[in-house]
């Protein structure tokens, strides 16, 4: 089909189904802007078609015409015929322009007027093709959108690769799809153009799964179910949404174990080839089908006995995934094995699972099969199953230990002790534990609506609470629900406080009441010999009282560390073990710092504790970027990230932290819009501290992107939040230097002075010497915007020495950077009269050290510096002294702008000089025209000279 550019519909904007392939859409979309073409290729359902399409409507609009074809597999013998759909409706606007034997070849393939052939008109038809391609090129670009690209009849293939061949600079692009198993798809290239750049869409992730189901409204799908979604799709998009579909719509859910139901739409994609394996090869792939990690072994011993020909055959039929080595059998694609299952009646796989569940050589796995195959109550298969459970949790797999204590619960008897509820709710805990808040908290409500007992009631709704994560707010009318059921109970009661005091931290904002509630919770936790709480409330109100500045915080840090130990509460993000990092590193003691965390990363890992590594992840990145380690920090960030929005768990906390490693070593913009996300979660979460953090980093990546004025904008909000937090050790988010130098920039000295002896006076108190370091830097820039240039040189100079020796690689490399621009601008100052400044106006130390520390953002301030002073600066940056009296009364960074404005000097030029952004010029030189009392930067030329004429 073609359409006309000048009766299109008007260009949309791309839409957003294009998810997950936002990289591989932009190199495409830059390709078509180079006059490239691109050919699209990957395997069924994988998207190409709806990347097609958004490219087509997002570039199309540039081409005068686009000559569109999609071929069908069931008429791809007809000869011309796409040839037809591209050129039928523009036969009548190039003919003329042919040859007439290209014309009658032509219209004779198009019209079926007349036979031709490639055989009898081949050279004909193909100048024809050429030809029609550069008369419509005359008039305008031209764009060839061709979907299913194999499906393409013979003839009209050869004919449009010829042409492609042959175009050269004409600008004519081709944008196609074809469908690809592997990598085969060179002689698809042989129709396009050269310079055609191949493109390959690959599966999605887990979390990219999850945002197309959410677009298509498939919203209530927990996350286990999206997982399992995924791992049977194969992270292919048209498979994850007929699943996501078909679960929407089916009115139960599948019960642990059980395999997703796999929609006629799906089957029939995979059936046909079924259909054509013997009964017993049939029976050996059911077998596989069922098992986790099926093997030829595993199958003779599950009583396949001639599983190496049944394997082979099925292979053959592209069925299985062909192994150059090992003993693994694998379904070419998990939606095969997925059909396979859901397609076999039931009866067949529980004698499937019977069978396994003697041959497997794991214990999980034989418990497993033992369950799947055993249908109603059973203690001894329950029992097994619960040790199964305890087993997968020692292994780091709580994941599994949830699916085993759900099999186990619907398989113990009402009146067994444990009862169902009670392995229910260790199946709820266990799904905390690996991440999966969705599961837990729909298990521990469905146990609220039966259970009577007040420690079972109360283990459901902590696990309610938890689920919520720093959504406290939601959950805020459970509390006197569930003090009500603790009644009296010492033990019940410390469990609720302590999740009080972190109510009190998250919702209502006060550290003073989140640390009273986690001493009371310790108390109630002893009193009723519940040391795994006791531990985990001291380990709170250690981490409060170190985040206040509270004097108590070594001991109490001390107390969470006692023996005995918890080995669970010693890796929890919450637990003692986090309580030190964090006391160590408010402390400036880097190393220390950064073996503890490493190792509680290592445990967590390994006992897969989902939540607590997003967590160790975040905090891991923080020391590396403190130590100046900042593409090692980028990189943890960046995984934190992924992994908290894979699991629904501390995305805001970890966009926060991805902003400062992408502000330091990535992508500003980038750095910006994480910092808006993290502050987005902690809004709606209602959680005032971490939206202090989240702000603090906001300010952060303004200051790296030149924008002082946001940054002041950003972090006075964060002052009056950690006021109100009560938070008063600086170490915590580490702002105050920020805000300081951005009140600099903006030519206000007097309030950052403020700022910095406020923070000094805490930092003194608590000893935190990287701070005090810091906020000497800040305090050199502002003797600096106060002129007293040589005072500030020494001070940077200080500074730069001490974080070195401290180990804060990055403050380093900004005091010396601080250091090269201040002796850059101290020596376009006149010196009449004094002595020379100390040290060379270089650039080479700030530089080495950003290098060292791979902070790209600020290298990239760097070399813009270094190309802002290659030119001469004149001493005519200083205003002209009979000028000076009408400059009184401005501030030092007033009058410097307002000085270089009477020379002439652009909004650009000043910035350029003062190594501040053209946005702080603006707002200062509004200032200047408030207090001088006129409208105009003219104004001020005119004030200049007037005052020469007196």
């Amino acid at each position: 089909m073609t359409v006309r550019r000048d009766f299109q519909e008007p260009p949309r904007s791309r839409p957003d189904l294009v998810i997950g392939r936002e990289d591989l859409f932009t190199s495409a979309r830059e390709q078509l802007g180079r006059g490239g073409s691109v050919l699209l290729h990957g395997p069924a359902g994988i998207g190409k078609s709806t990347v097609l399409r958004a490219l087509a409507a997002d570039y199309g609009a540039s081409a005068r015409t686009v000559l569109r074809c999609s071929a069908t597999e069931s008429e791809s013998h007809l000869p011309f015929l796409a040839l037809a759909d591209l050129f039928g409706l523009v036969l009548d606007e190039v003919s003329g322009q042919l040859p007439a034997a290209q014309r009658t070849a032509l219209e004779s393939a198009l019209t079926g007027r007349g036979e031709s052939t490639l055989q009898r008109d081949g050279l004909a038809l193909r100048l024809a093709v050429l030809s029609a391609l550069r008369a419509l090129a005359a008039k305008g670009p031209v764009l060839v959108v061709a979907d299913d690209f194999q499906w393409l009849d013979a003839a009209s293939a050869e004919l449009l690769g010829f042409a492609a061949r042959r175009l050269g600079d004409t600008p004519v692009q081709m944008l196609c799809a074809v469908r690809t198993e592997g990598q085969e798809y060179d002689r698809h290239l042989r129709a396009s153009p050269p310079d055609t750049l191949a493109v390959r869409l690959g599966p999605l992730t887990r979390t990219q799964v999850s945002a197309l189901l959410d677009h298509r409204g498939y919203t209530p799908l927990s996350r286990s179910t999206i997982r399992d979604i995924h791992r049977t799709s194969g992270g292919n998009p048209l498979f994850a949404l007929e699943l996501g579909r078909a679960l929407a719509e089916s009115p139960t859910r599948p019960r642990p174990g059980e395999p997703l139901p796999v929609p006629t739409s799906l089957r029939a994609l995979v059936l046909s080839r079924l259909e054509m394996l013997s009964d017993e090869a049939r029976r050996t792939l059911l077998v596989a089908s069922a098992g986790a990690r099926p093997t030829l072994a595993l199958l003779h011993a599950a009583g396949r006995e001639h599983a190496e020909a049944e394997t082979a055959q099925a292979a053959a039929l592209g069925l299985l995934a062909t192994e150059a080595e090992g003993p693994a059998v694998r379904f070419a694609h998990p939606l095969i094995s997925a059909a396979l299952y859901a397609e076999a009646p039931a009866q067949e796989r529980r004698a499937v699972h019977a069978a396994l569940s003697t041959a497997a050589s794991d214990p999980i796995e034989r418990a497993r099969h033992l369950a799947l195959a055993t249908t109603g109550t059973d203690p001894e298969v329950a029992a097994r199953l619960a040790e199964a459970g305890a087993l997968a949790r020692d292994r780091g797999a709580p994941s599994v230990a949830a699916s085993l204590g759900l099999l186990a619960a619907r398989h113990t008897p009402a009146d067994s002790t444990p009862g169902p509820d009670e392995r229910r709710l260790q199946a709820a805990e266990d799904a905390i534990t690996a991440g999966e808040a969705d599961l837990a908290r729909d298990i521990a409500r469905d146990v609220l609506t039966r259970a009577t007992v007040p420690a079972e009631r109360v283990r459901a709704w902590m696990v309610v609470i938890e689920a919520a994560g720093q959504a406290l707010g939601d959950v805020d009318a459970v509390f006197p629900q569930v003090l009500a059921d603790a009644g009296d109970d010492p033990g019940l009661l410390a469990l609720v406080h302590y999740q009080l005091a972190w109510r009190g931290l998250v919702v209502e904002g006060d550290f003073a009441e989140a640390r009273q509630e986690a001493e009371h919770a310790a108390r109630l936790a002893a009193e009723g010999e519940d040391r795994r709480t006791e531990l985990m409330a001291l380990s709170f109100q250690a981490s409060t009282e170190t985040l206040m500045g509270h004097p108590g915080a070594p001991a109490t840090v001390k107390r969470a560390l006692r023996e005995p130990q918890d080995p669970y509460v010693a890796c929890h993000h919450n637990g003692a073990g986090s309580a030190r990092f964090r006391w160590l590193i408010m402390s400036d003691q880097l190393p220390e710092a950064r073996a503890t965390i490493t190792a509680l990363l290592r445990e967590v890992r390994r006992r897969g504790m989902v939540e607590s590594e997003v967590h160790f992840l975040r905090f891991l990145a923080d020391t590396e970027l403190r130590t100046g380690h900042c593409g090692r920090a980028l990189d943890l960030a960046r995984e934190s990230l992924r992994l908290a929005r894979d699991a629904g768990i501390g995305e805001g906390a970890s966009a926060m932290l991805a902003s400062l490693a992408e502000a330091s070593a990535g992508d500003v913009d980038r750095a910006l819009a994480l910092a808006r996300e993290a502050a987005d979660h902690a809004e709606v979460d209602g959680d005032q501290m971490y939206l202090s953090r989240a702000l603090a980093a906001l300010g952060y990546a303004q200051l790296v992107a030149g924008d002082p004025a946001a940054t002041v904008r950003s972090l006075r909000r964060v002052r009056e939040l950690e006021h109100g937090l009560g938070i008063n050790d600086p170490a915590r988010g580490r702002w105050h230097g920020d805000l300081a130098e951005a009140l600099v920039r903006i030519g206000e000295p007097g309030e950052a002075q403020d700022v910095i002896d406020t923070t000094r006076a805490h930092a003194l108190r608590l000893g935190r010497e990287s701070v005090l370091a810091v906020l000497d830097r800040a305090e050199a820039l502002v003797r600096a915007a106060r002129g007293e240039h040589e005072g500030a040189l020494v001070r940077l100079a200080s500074v730069r020495d001490r974080l070195g020796r401290l180990g804060y690689g990055l403050e380093e490399a900004r005091a010396a950077f601080a250091l090269a621009r201040l002796r850059a601008q101290a020596a376009a100052l006149p010196r009449t009269g004094h002595a020379p400044l100390p040290g060379p106006a270089s650039y080479d130390e700030a530089a080495r050290l950003f290098r060292r520390c791979r902070a790209l953002p600020w290298l990239r301030q760097v070399d813009a510096a270094v190309a802002a002073g290659s030119a001469p600066v004149e001493p005519a940056s200083v205003a002209p002294p009979v000028a000076l009296d009408a400059l009184e009364g401005l501030a030092s960074m007033e009058r410097q702008v307002a000085s270089l404005v009477m020379e002439g000097a652009t909004n650009r030029e000043i910035a350029a000089r003062l190594f501040i952004s053209v946005k702080t010029v603006e707002a200062t030189l509004t200032r200047v025209y408030r207090k001088l009392g006129i409208r105009s930067r003219v104004d001020i030329v005119r004030l200049a000279a007037g005052r020469r004429t007196t």
